[in-house]
């Protein structure tokens, strides 16, 4: 049986699977309480299980191998069998990046090693969750947790503008983290008092949970129902040699107050106890290992299912923490017999890594059902959402190499190291991270800048040279806090534009590329006023000084202004004079085919014509008439 450990910085804790698996709801969805799912990492196949769990195939991770245990028959069901692996040629940083939940869940975790490479070196390794580190394993592992392997468990809240729910392993020196299986399951959004812990401020990650009087049991181990996909440990390793003699109290008669909001904690918790068999001045005392300057957050259970106690009165006990009295428990005053009692406190900034709780019987014995011990870890800040989705885009855009593990959040957990080339910094009001730097010099990156690099507002220096990166400089580039560009040899093409003059640029190198058209002399004045720019081996760069000049009417690699302005004007003159000479062609027909002369004009021309026939036939006669001879008129 795989081991449950309690170890927040040394070690995880807890256990197994749960009731059934459901289909995935789109990352859009809200999931309801209930709904859970489970993956098999390093398995091709779904299967289910003896409690009828379904566990998907592997899903979901960023990158890695998968292997399978070197002794499988020791384990008890087919997802601890099996295992992802991140070796450093995956990078450093490892995700598995699920749908994105959209408020609270419990998260579950089985790692183990069992030699499965051969090496006989357990890796050293931290898991964050949500940019937060949760689990830390270091090398030398106890052998039975090498062999065994453990579970652990937490519960948080993610906010619902995450695109994804992340959970990242980080490599130390060589080692390849390791994962088994992981499980989600949706929980109350207001679950262990999630308005005064901090909600998405804090993760509470298990230290303890343990049922009194009883075996190990819940989702995982046996068929016992646990809402929240919660198992519990049996108490008897934990009670010290303080407690007076132990008796276990156990019944079967129902509990109210059981499976209610928001923490639905389960009727089987308080069906059993156990007590003291002294009676008044009798002690339990538990001791739970934690991790020292953390908060913790502990949940006492108790039921009075002692037939014999029917008053007020008759059974009171006093809660110490640590040696500190907290507070006097009647618990039948409280709720009366056959109810359930919750009761919980905060431990401030622990300086010890051994948390007590005792219980002293003041009248009678003390009788408790299970504890709950959660250390209250921070959330670490994260990156700027709108700059994680300009740092993905470029991881697509210029083909980051997988072994550079540009996985999860970019600049989260802060003790980590960044994005491999990416620096960070805290943003102005502290509350988040912001990209400052991007050094990915000689990488041998083949794609393109994209567009979407104009959301790292707080981008001081860019070096992308000596790739063989394609197509334009993005616009978008001109941030105001940009100092430091350099893009020099690569295969760039298109001009330089202007937005990249507006920046506060010091440092600019286009040199060995292929850019082409007018230099903004913005840019080239930077040189003059004491910066440094390099432009050579750009042929088609033109209009400063140590360039040829651009031609009148050509800038940029296209054409200016002034040339769009003279090809539309001239444009427009010349459909003027065709206009004209249509015009004139139109005229030219409608006066030959359509003229025609007044009739008065018509008729006085045909008079004229009549006058001018008789005047000639007359003048004919007269002319005849004196060529026969003179006239016997005529005088002598």
């Amino acid at each position: 049986m795989p081991l449950t450990l309690h170890y927040f910085l040394l070690f995880p804790f807890f256990f197994s699977a749960t009731t059934s698996a459901t289909t995935l709801p789109p990352p859009s969805t809200s999931y309801p309480l209930g709904f859970s799912y489970h993956i098999d990492c390093g398995s091709s196949t779904n299967t289910t299980d003896i409690f009828n769990t379904t566990w998907l195939s592997d899903r979901f991770f960023t990158g890695g191998a998968t292997s399978i245990v070197s002794e499988p028959l020791r384990f008890n069901h087919p997802h601890e069998k099996t295992l992802r692996f991140f070796p450093i040629s995956s990078g450093k940083k490892n995700c598995y990046s699920f749908p994105s939940p959209s408020h609270r869940f419990f998260l579950r975790t089985f790692v183990v090693y069992d030699n499965y490479d051969g090496k006989s070196h357990p890796p050293s390794f931290d898991v964050s969750v949500h940019g937060t580190v949760v689990f830390s394993w270091r090398s030398p592992w106890p052998h039975s947790v090498a062999r065994d392997g453990a579970y652990s468990d937490l519960i948080a809240s993610f906010p619902s503008s995450d695109p994804a729910a992340l959970v990242c392993f980080y490599s130390f020196a060589t080692d390849s983290p390791v994962i088994s299986s992981i499980e989600f399951f949706a929980v109350d959004p207001n679950s262990y008092d999630a308005s005064s812990t901090g909600n998405s401020s804090v993760i509470l990650v298990n230290y303890g949970r343990l049922s009194c009087g009883s075996d190990q049991w819940g989702p995982g181990f046996t068929n016992d129902v646990d809402r929240f996909g919660r198992s519990w440990q049996s108490d008897s390793d934990f009670r010290t040699r303080n407690s007076n003699k132990v008796a276990a109290l156990s019944t079967r008669s129902d509990v109210s107050g059981t499976d209610q909001k928001p923490n639905y904690f389960p009727a089987k918790l308080y069906q059993t106890a156990v007590t003291t068999d002294e009676e008044n001045g009798s002690v339990l005392e538990y001791e739970l290992s934690v991790d020292a300057k953390l908060d913790y957050l502990i949940w006492l259970h108790f039921a009075e299912i002692e037939m014999r106690i029917r008053k007020v009165g008759e059974r009171v006990f006093d809660v110490f923490i640590n040696g500190e009295n907290l507070t006097r428990i009647d618990i039948y005053k409280q709720v009366g017999g056959f109810a359930a009692f919750t009761w919980h406190h905060t431990v401030k900034n622990l300086s010890s890594s051994v948390l007590k709780v005792k219980l002293v019987g003041v009248v009678g014995a003390p009788l408790i059902c299970g504890i709950e011990n959660y250390a209250l870890v921070p959330t670490d800040p994260s990156t700027v959402p709108q700059q994680v989705i300009a740092m993905k885009a470029l991881k697509d855009s210029l083909r980051v190499p997988e072994r550079m593990g540009w996985n999860g959040d970019p600049c989260a957990p802060t003790n980590w190291d960044a994005w491999e080339g990416v620096t960070c910094r805290m943003s102005k009001d502290k509350t988040a991270l912001v990209i400052s730097q991007i050094d990915l010099g000689s990488q041998g990156l083949k794609g393109f800048i994209s567009d979407q690099i104009s959301l790292l507002s707080d981008l001081v220096s860019l070096n992308l040279s000596s790739n063989s990166l394609v197509g334009e400089i993005p616009s978008g580039l001109g941030q105001r806090s940009l100092s430091q560009l350099d893009l020099s040899n690569n295969q760039l093409t298109g001009s330089i534009p202007d937005s990249i003059a507006s920046s506060s640029l010091q440092l600019v190198l286009l040199n060995g590329n292929l850019l082409e058209g007018r230099v903004p002399e913005e840019l080239y004045s930077i040189g003059v006023h004491g910066g440094a720019i390099d432009l050579s081996g750009n042929k088609g760069l033109c209009g400063v000084p140590s360039l040829p000049a651009c031609p009148m009417f050509w800038e940029n690699g296209r054409l200016s202004i002034p040339g769009k302005i003279a090809i539309g004007l001239s444009c427009l003159f010349v459909f003027c004079v065709v206009l004209l000479l249509v015009f004139m062609y139109i005229r030219r027909r409608r006066n030959d085919y359509d003229f025609a002369l007044p009739h008065e004009l018509t008729a006085l021309a045909a008079k004229r014509n009549r006058y001018q026939r008789q005047k000639s036939l007359m003048v004919l006669e007269m002319e005849s008439q004196h060529a026969k001879g003179p006239s016997p008129f005529s005088t002598q």
